[in-house]
């Protein structure tokens, strides 16, 4: 049998990857002052052996004050860099071979001070737990979210720097892929996106400027990056009439291609709106994935609802997408890697405490057993 395109290795940048797979970065909130803790070991020892090819350490921090929650992994000090290592230090033991860890970088401006999701009340934080949020303008991400500050130039220069000291962390970790978060209803999606950033400076107004804070970035980590593989997540639409729209997105993949950054992961939303114009975004990720990749030539990554082997291995036959995110299916099944693996005919090496257990050794057991 020919080798399913998704276990084909990927180039991206200066960083080689030996599968199409990579874990999406997933929010676990259970950092302590942005370090990482006993739950991080555990995730991602287990994600390390998965079988993904690329493992996303969640959204973090580049600041305190650009953090979500007051669980929310960071690396923007001494004890956030060394805490993280610990932990990798740990994974890279029993990760599968050529297996590579990235991380995705991020400020929440706005949407930050907030309560992580399984808290009552949710939302936005109050009293002496909360703090002042930054964000283009001063508009409240919800109703009942506190007001935040728009950011002054000073700001945007902190930022900036802020981003640049991650990267150089990141890279004395040994990570090899530092993505830029520019969706979701975080800070540079916010500057981004017409419906929450009203300036009337260099960085809001029409379209172009409002790209210059998130390319301002871009330039900023594609400078620190040495051997590193630089992407971004970006916006495929807003939903909305008012909001970003697939031209948008790829206008911005273009841009970032220019400026050397590797890869797009595309997505959607994140900010809220009252009358979407479709309900179910994820389902189309795949679609705006494809459009992104086909009109600016970027490598281009397709996240979103993607739990099925089959369905991720046509996604990169029919060239919608040089690569797949997948979260959820792999809280849900941490072997995810093997079974795909096994249901498209691939063999995939496993950790030798668990060889017996690799899914064509287990089915003839349970013959015999029968």
């Amino acid at each position: 049998m020919s080798e399913a395109p998704l276990f084909t290795p990927l180039h991206l940048g200066a960083v080689t990857l030996p599968n199409r797979i990579a874990v999406a970065p997933m929010c676990q909130y259970m950092a302590n002052d942005g370090c990482a803790s006993a739950w991080h070991m555990q995730h991602l020892m287990s994600l390390a052996m998965s079988g993904a090819g690329l493992v996303m350490i969640e959204a973090t921090a580049v600041s305190r004050r650009g953090r979500i929650t007051h669980g929310c992994l960071g690396l923007y000090s001494d004890a956030s860099e060394d805490a993280l290592g610990a932990v990798l230090e740990q994974a890279r033991r029993v990760a599968l071979p050529h297996t590579e860890f990235g991380i995705q970088l991020s400020h929440a401006g706005r949407k930050g001070s907030a309560h992580r999701p399984w808290e009552t009340p949710g939302g936005g934080l109050s009293g002496s737990d909360a703090w002042r949020t930054l964000a283009p303008s001063e508009i409240a991400h919800r109703a009942g979210w506190a007001v935040p500050q728009a950011a002054s130039e000073e700001e945007l220069d902190q930022i900036a720097d802020d981003f640049r000291n991650a990267t150089v962390r990141a890279a004395r970790l040994g990570i090899k892929v530092v993505e830029i978060h520019i969706a979701h209803g975080y800070l540079l999606h916010q500057f981004h996106s017409g419906l929450s950033n009203k300036r009337d400076d260099a960085w809001g107004g029409d379209a172009e400027r409002r790209m210059a804070f998130p390319l301002h970035v871009a330039r900023t980590v594609r400078d620190a990056a040495t051997d590193i593989a630089v992407g971004a997540r970006i916006t495929g639409s807003d939903w909305s009439q008012d909001g970003l729209t697939i031209a948008d997105a790829i206008t911005l993949a273009t841009r970032l291609k220019a400026i050397g950054v590797d890869y797009a992961c595309v997505t959607s939303s994140g900010i809220p709106v009252s009358n979407p114009t479709v309900t179910n975004v994820e389902e189309h990720h795949p679609l705006l994935a494809e459009a992104v990749r086909r009109e600016s030539g970027v490598t281009t990554r397709a996240v979103g609802m993607i739990t099925g082997a089959q369905q991720a291995n046509d996604l990169i036959e029919n060239g919608q997408a040089d690569q797949v995110a997948i979260g959820r299916a792999f809280l849900d099944d941490p072997r995810w890697g093997w079974h795909a693996a096994f249901d498209l005919g691939v063999t995939l090496p496993y950790p030798s405490p668990y060889a017996w257990a690799a899914p064509g050794e287990w089915s003839g057991i349970k013959r015999r057993m029968a």
